[in-house]
């Protein structure tokens, strides 16, 4: 079974988002990580990108596949996580914690309210 931690939010995409005041982070889901098999290469955007509600933000790349990762939300990407880089394995690690891609400041923090609590997202999934 995936680790969906209950704290969180989720899209259909499987992207996971924590919220931290207007400040979100973002990631993909233990269950992305899993599907996709070992990850070899993340690309993520520039901070200062303003990003719209479902743009891609980047790809992730597998031995399997290279998926495109959708923003759950709007706002502009204020940090990036280089450590990513050259250790992309930390997704598959830790997708939650040393995993994450990318933290954004919120345009409109109430839209995360139409993003998938973690009941949600397990049902999505199937567990």
């Amino acid at each position: 079974m995936s680790e969906v931690p209950p704290d969180y939010k989720y899209t259909k995409s499987h992207e996971w988002i924590k919220l931290d005041g207007d400040t979100a982070t973002i990631g993909i889901t233990d269950h992305a990580q899993e599907e996709l098999g070992d990850i070899v290469y993340v690309e993520l955007p520039e901070v200062g990108r303003v990003l719209s509600e479902d743009d891609t933000f980047g790809t992730v790349e597998s031995v399997k596949a290279v998926s495109d990762l959708y923003a759950p939300i709007a706002g502009e990407v204020v940090e990036v996580n280089d450590a990513l880089t050259g250790a992309e394995a930390a997704i598959n690690d830790s997708p939650y914690e040393s995993g994450w891609m990318i933290k954004v400041k919120l345009k409109d923090p109430a839209q995360a309210q139409s993003l998938l609590d973690a009941a949600t997202y397990k049902s999505e999934i199937g567990e």
